[in-house]
């Protein structure tokens, strides 16, 4: 029975057999018996790790640690408000965070100034999706929380646990998963990596 820890793009954690190709966490979020026991808390500084970390070997949801999550593709962990993390993808951590300050005008900002504006908007509530072209890699969902697609080359790709389907017109109350300030990243130049099956399919 899979562990309840992958992430859907807005945000929640589900138990499902696919593992997905980056790991994160928003801290300790679970259980002596590895159940989850809330999908958020006050840390701020959730991130999106490597899969693999050198030759470190993690019990997943160990008692008192964090828990780790999973991601179908940075996209998705973009999506949910998870931003690269600076131990393990160092190298993507820095392009974004002088993405992000070349997107908000802000010379050499701070990780903590990041973390607290996408802590905000995590919290508050979704802007609605206006129909404007977005970034490739930026994401956007019904208001009901049913459905999500992926913005790639003038298209929508749905999203789904195992991939992106061929590209279709979105419907629906539509509003914008992808955080304002990393969709503004994204313009600015940062290139979320995403699932092979966006470039599967026509």
């Amino acid at each position: 029975m899979p562990l309840r820890n992958r992430v859907d793009p807005f945000g929640h954690i589900h138990a499902v057999p696919e593992h997905g190709e980056l790991m994160g966490n928003r801290g300790c979020l679970h259980g002596d018996a590895r159940n989850l026991l809330r999908e958020h808390g006050s840390y701020k500084a959730w991130i999106s790790c490597n899969l693999v970390r050198g030759d470190r070997r993690q019990t997943l949801m160990a008692p008192g640690l964090y828990t780790q999550l999973f991601f179908r593709d940075e996209a998705t962990a973009m999506a949910a408000g998870h931003r690269p993390c600076f131990e393990c993808r160092r190298t993507h951590a820095k392009a974004f965070v002088a993405a992000w300050g070349d997107a908000h005008g802000v010379t050499d900002p701070r990780v903590p100034q990041v973390d607290a504006i996408l802590h905000a908007e995590r919290l508050g509530p979704r802007p609605a999706y206006d129909g404007r072209k977005l970034p490739d890699g930026a994401m956007i969902g019904t208001a009901d929380e049913e459905r999500s697609w992926l913005a790639w080359r003038g298209t929508f790709r749905p999203w789904s646990f195992a991939g992106y389907g061929p590209a279709e017109t979105p419907s629906g109350d539509l509003v914008l998963l992808t955080p304002p300030s990393m969709a503004a990243t994204i313009e600015a130049g940062y290139k979320p990596a995403v699932h092979a099956s966006v470039t599967a399919l026509p």
